[in-house]
């Protein structure tokens, strides 16, 4: 553990928290990307299946949890409780697009052919590219709504602050994590481009809006 750990943790939760609370407040789950939060939810249930054979510590275990109850919680509200405000005529990507491949290359690259080891590699590729569809959904749409570009933002700072943890770690335990650090670096690039949006339009009062695809 080290403090960009830990703030990465933190970064990641709040995103969580920020997309619970406006979907409740608002009572409606426009401009949110079903899809994504699928696929996130399916990322935490296949990373955390060692909950039930390997106990690293409180902390861990705790988020975990969390992470495992906001992801399916979120997936409740938007498909569920406020199921007639979901934009399904924007949420269109398609997921075998990013499923078979990331399924394909799970078995293909991992550090060994277990079940368990091949769901957490899973789950780290699929991570990679599961934002994909939100922006993809934005991009379509042409704008986003403030609260929905802060959830973006922590959770792109989430991936940076774990790009720096792993830094961090292999300057002082040498340990290197090569499937984790690659995904974990093309996950940050997809954010790039929205970094800067942020940064120049939504900090400064702006909505953050986009060219409409032709």
């Amino acid at each position: 553990m080290n403090v960009f750990r830990i703030l990465g943790d933190l970064s990641h939760l709040l995103a969580m928290v920020l997309l619970l609370g406006k979907i409740w407040r608002s009572r409606s789950c426009a401009g949110i990307s079903g899809k994504s939060q699928i696929l996130f939810a399916l990322v935490f249930t296949t990373r955390y299946l060692d909950l039930f054979t390997n106990f690293i510590s409180i902390y861990n275990t705790v988020m975990k949890l969390v992470f495992l109850l906001c992801a399916y919680v979120t997936v409740y509200m938007i498909y569920g409780k406020f199921r007639k405000t979901f934009d399904s005529e924007n949420d269109t990507f398609r997921l075998e697009f990013l499923l078979v491949p990331v399924i394909g290359l799970s078995f293909l690259e991992n550090y060994s052919f277990t079940p368990l080891e091949i769901l957490w590699t899973f789950s780290i590729y699929l991570e990679s590219v599961a934002i994909l569809p939100q922006l993809f959904m934005i991009s379509k749409t042409g704008e986003a709504e403030t609260i929905t570009t802060h959830y973006l933002f922590f959770l792109g700072l989430y991936r940076a602050l774990y790009l720096a943890n792993w830094i961090r770690r292999y300057q002082t335990e040498n340990f290197y994590d090569q499937i984790a650090v690659v995904s974990g670096v093309v996950q940050t690039i997809f954010y790039c481009d929205f970094f800067y949006l942020y940064v120049t339009k939504v900090l400064k009062g702006k909505k953050l809006s986009l060219p409409m695809p032709i």
